[in-house]
């Protein structure tokens, strides 16, 4: 095959592969706005995504599900929660029933970053989504739910 021949093949793409590339691009797009936003507070994007998924459960939550939760390994939760744990924004207690597991809970501390910066960041994304009006976004929300249930 020759290079011209690929490269008319990686431009030609099915429907449903253009699809799928132009989500990615564009969410991709979008995640860079909002890293901007926490590099720009100094705060990592990351730690602040734990902590939101962490109140998401109600301030607590197992690490096995927080893991699950923001796509990494059992084993790789344990590094990302010690800087937050060192930082004082989260804490870890021994699971009420089952002594062999560990319940991490938000602190006071990380409620309080979440409230200095996530109003906005929220804003920050508002602005760029609103390049789709408010009937577009719904349907958006639709198609977009299928595509994770399917």
């Amino acid at each position: 095959m020759r290079k011209d021949d690929l490269q008319q093949y990686v431009l030609d793409l099915p429907l449903h592969n253009l699809v799928f590339f132009t989500l990615v691009e564009t969410t991709a797009k979008l995640v860079d706005v909002s890293e901007k936003y926490w590099q720009s507070k100094g705060v990592n994007g990351a730690r602040i995504r734990i902590l939101v998924e962490i109140m998401k459960e109600g301030g607590t939550m197992l690490p096995s599900k927080l893991a699950q939760k923001i796509g990494v390994t059992k084993s790789n939760i344990s590094l990302l929660l010690s800087p937050l744990e060192k930082e004082g924004f989260v804490g870890r207690q021994p699971h009420p029933s089952d002594g062999r597991k560990w319940v991490i809970s938000i602190t006071s501390e990380g409620q309080s970053l979440l409230w200095r910066y996530l109003p906005d960041n929220r804003q920050t994304i508002m602005e760029k989504m609103q390049a789709l009006e408010d009937k577009e976004l719904s349907q958006l929300l639709v198609f977009l739910n299928k595509l994770r249930k399917a």
